[in-house]
């Protein structure tokens, strides 16, 4: 399957010649590795999802994967050059004299150290909570910048992938019984979801995405994360909901990371973007995509792998009934430290969805979470829209089962009250808590931050205490330790 068509054997060994060692096969391409360059060649297969079987065919598709990973990675992809054969009957590379036959088109790129790639890093367990929200910020922005497909019929698109992935399961020899499950379950799934999945289509969060968005096709590139190899062969595969584009990377992580990480990323690229409306489509999305990698790592001959991520398809669809968790207190209470911890413990995968009101202030004002605003930013009328964006997206995410966190101060009572309502509008159950710790520790806790969206001052801490009353309707965590107030939540929740 990974060998080199007859047809190709001798570029194969001028291009193996030229990198200086052995290419890196899948069933679709080769890849030869230099020092500092890099040369991809399609194989000349034709197989069920994709033609490369042509000389024209593998030069429009390496064109058109030239085109579309330039808008990720302009200085990593370089430019589609011939090899041609000279007039003395040996193979040459780059520009041909008119006349001089093209034997094969190859794709220049820079060559990346094999440490750089982010499967490697996360199986070497290096990858840090500043990575995550650089490769959250950097998908986010690369999402921004598309322009929507209007007219897609995106169940019709989803609803192909399930058959095409329930045959695939079945050739691959995964068990039959669990994949027909799986194939009803997501069915089901998708019909819930069809209205949802219109709607998103009409209000323009359908475009032409990576694809194939996971760790191994993104790499740190010039001091960042780069996305990489997006799918070049399908425009129809690629044409999707940017939720499900994202959820290859979330699923990705929750696997070969752990939950706390693709919680992570999930809550950067929502507080980056305000989409936090796709976690009503997540479980179907995160199981189309596990299910993706269980026929294709089983194919490869790597059949644990393959049933553990079988084993995630089938877990995605189990959503059991969501939660509404606040979380309240003065500046430096550790709202937001809490909220991260908890997270990913609650609800269906990747964990809950944080939304915190300095991120969305930051996002309403257009600015990154880590960037100061004005006191003018904090009026009673940007307050009211703040919570009111906040109470909106929770109804929605709550009411389609996603376990959603509140980060805010909550120092009003008329706000606790609207936090309630919103659980109760979304049929699911809340819970108020309140995080209390000594002034001088807060005050220390302020002064200590850095890279934070909060904007609070000590002198708002100072203002906010004299004016906050303890609420008397919500939990109330002693939160001087932070591992302390995590277990007492866990406590609670367990418990209600």
């Amino acid at each position: 399957m990974n060998e080199i068509p007859p047809e190709q054997r001798e570029v194969a060994q001028f291009l193996t010649a030229l990198a200086g060692r052995a290419p890196q096969l899948t069933h679709i391409s080769a890849v030869f590795v230099g020092q500092d360059t890099a040369w991809k060649m399609k194989k000349a297969v034709r197989l069920d999802f994709l033609d490369f079987s042509t000389l024209a065919l593998r030069k429009h598709f390496l064109i058109r994967e030239w085109e579309l990973n330039r808008r990720t990675a302009p200085t990593l992809y370089r430019d589609v050059v011939p090899i041609w054969r000279a007039r003395a009957g040996d193979l040459r590379i780059g520009s041909a004299p008119a006349e001089a036959p093209i034997v094969e088109w190859v794709l220049r790129m820079a060559a990346v150290p094999a440490e750089d790639f982010l499967d490697r890093m996360a199986a070497s367990g290096v990858i840090t909570p500043a990575l995550l929200l650089a490769l959250a910020d950097a998908v986010a922005a690369f999402h921004l910048a598309l322009p929507p497909v209007r007219g897609w019929d995106s169940a019709g698109a989803l609803a192909r992938v399930i058959e095409g992935n329930f045959v695939a399961a079945g050739h691959a020899g995964l068990d039959a019984l669990a994949c027909t499950a799986w194939a009803e379950a997501a069915r089901r799934a998708l019909a819930a979801r069809a209205t949802w999945l219109a709607a998103r289509a009409s209000a323009g969060f359908v475009r032409r995405g990576h694809g194939d968005l996971h760790l191994g096709n993104i790499c740190l590139w010039e001091g960042r994360p780069v996305a990489f190899d997006a799918l070049e062969f399908d425009e129809s595969l690629a044409t999707i909901d940017v939720g499900y584009d994202l959820a290859f990377l979330l699923m990705d992580l929750d696997q070969c990371v752990d939950r706390a990480s693709a919680n992570r990323v999930l809550n950067r690229y929502v507080a980056r973007t305000g989409d936090a409306e796709l976690v009503a489509g997540l479980a179907l999305f995160l199981s189309l995509r596990a299910m993706v990698l269980a026929h294709v790592e089983t194919v490869r001959g790597r059949a644990s792998l393959g049933a553990r991520y079988f084993a995630a398809a089938r877990a995605a669809l189990a959503v059991g009934p969501a939660v509404i968790l606040a979380i309240g207190g003065l500046p430096g209470s550790g709202k937001s430290s809490l909220a991260r911890a908890i997270a990913p413990e609650l609800g269906a995968a990747p964990g809950a969805l944080i939304l915190r009101s300095d991120d969305i202030r930051k996002r309403r004002h257009g600015v990154a979470p880590e960037t100061r605003l004005p006191a003018s930013a904090y009026g009673a009328a940007e307050d009211r829209a703040v919570y009111g964006e906040m109470f909106a997206s929770a109804r929605q995410a709550a009411a389609a089962g996603h376990a959603v966190i509140f980060d805010a101060s909550f120092r009003d009572p008329a706000t606790r009250a609207a936090a309630a309502a919103a659980a109760a509008a979304a049929g699911v159950r809340f819970l108020g808590v309140w995080l209390n710790a000594p002034l001088p520790l807060l005050e220390a806790r302020i002064a200590a931050r850095r890279d934070d969206a909060s904007d609070a001052t000590i002198a708002v801490l100072r203002a906010a205490a004299a004016a906050t009353a303890r609420p008397t309707d919500w939990l109330e965590i002693e939160a001087s330790d932070g591992t302390r107030a995590l277990a007492a939540l866990r406590a609670r929740l367990k418990a209600t």
